[in-house]
């Protein structure tokens, strides 16, 4: 049975860090690119980073670059965002996704809040 269970999100000020992690089991991990997409109320889901697990090559959203860093442990079947300088616009439901060729799986998300 494929999992993916995200944790680490809760309520941060303006400025903060906060470190998600996504924990996946049921799939061989390392064959997968792994992302990060974070939807806002209203908005339409967007994807935020993605780590490729074959070259283990990074990409960013605009909007995140140079605040938030991807990385996975293969070891550990775990992926992390690690979310610095955070904004209040970076307030959402933050969900972890695998993806592979037509196999496509998803976390149930985690929610961030960034508020004074």
């Amino acid at each position: 049975q494929v999992q993916l269970v995200e944790s680490g999100g809760g309520l941060v000020q303006p400025g903060g860090s906060l470190r998600l992690s996504c924990a996946a089991s049921g799939f061989t991990f390392s064959s997968y690119a792994m992302r990060w997409y974070r939807q806002a109320p209203g908005k339409e889901r967007e994807l935020v980073a993605a780590h490729n697990g074959a070259f283990g090559r990074t990409t960013y959203a605009d909007s995140v670059k140079g605040r938030f860093t991807i990385s996975r442990d293969n070891a550990k079947n775990t992926v992390y965002l690690q979310m610095n300088s955070l904004k209040p616009e970076d307030t959402a439901v933050y969900y972890c996704n695998a993806q592979r060729n037509l196999r496509d799986y998803w976390g149930q998300g985690t929610q961030v809040t960034v508020s004074s």
